[in-house]
């Protein structure tokens, strides 16, 4: 197997489960990480076990997203991977939903991740290389009940993300778009004993993201949909 062609990368919205996941993921291939998110304190274990750099930053703050990337690559050098995976859910029926949170909702969701994509695109264009990468859900490609908020977000985020990759692939960036279509599973979720591997496995789901960057550019895809067995179409 191909060993995935990057040295450096930068995960926003850190936190114990896929983030996690995919940093050891990327550490084992020798590929420097930076985390970062609002509360780091969660993530001193992690990196801590895997070496990486850490910063607190607000991915819907413009200038702390600038801020962000020039302190990284100040760390890590010339940022290769760009991660976003933080989103925001706001449950209840749409008669019920209070405006603001909705719209806190959709900031964090599509705004923030428009504010990494447009800083990655910024740093490796010069380069003509780089790969970015934003975690979706079923709710990027299907709206539920009781869910509108998150789907407006999500939707938007899958609309920049093809968009983006239509735009930047062929100045050789890579991006992608992950619709991870279930539950994933962790320590405060775990699966039902009677139906084995019918959640997202974090770790599974990691080889998904390094198994896609090891793509040739001759075959990139933009688009991974991951599923358990239980889930429909």
């Amino acid at each position: 197997m191909n060993k995935t062609p990057y040295r450096t990368a930068l995960i926003i919205g850190a936190g114990p489960g896929i983030s996690a996941s995919v940093a050891r993921a990327l550490a084992a291939e020798d590929i420097k990480v930076g985390l970062a998110a609002r509360n780091i304190e969660k993530l001193a274990p992690l990196a801590k076990e895997i070496g990486a750099e850490v910063m607190s930053a607000d991915a819907t703050d413009p200038a702390a997203v600038n801020e962000l990337f020039d302190q990284m690559e100040g760390k890590l050098g010339p940022l290769d991977i760009v991660l976003y995976n933080a989103a925001s859910r706001v449950p209840g029926p749409i008669t019920d939903l209070d405006p603001l949170k909705v719209q806190q909702s959709i900031t964090t969701s599509t705004f923030a991740a428009f504010l990494i994509v447009q800083q990655a695109a910024r740093r490796m264009l010069p380069r003509h290389a780089g790969a970015i990468l934003l975690t979706g859900a079923s709710a990027s490609v299907k709206g539920y009940p009781r869910s509108s908020a998150f789907a407006m977000g999500m939707f938007g985020r899958r609309g920049l993300a093809q968009s983006a990759a239509r735009e930047l692939a062929p100045q050789g960036i890579h991006v992608m778009h992950f619709v991870l279509d279930g539950s994933v599973r962790s320590a405060s979720r775990p699966e039902p004993s009677d139906k084995p591997q019918s959640m997202l496995d974090p770790d599974a789901i990691a080889q998904a993201y390094l198994s896609a960057l090891r793509q040739p550019r001759s075959a990139w895809s933009w688009e991974v949909e991951l599923r358990p067995w239980v889930e429909t179409f």
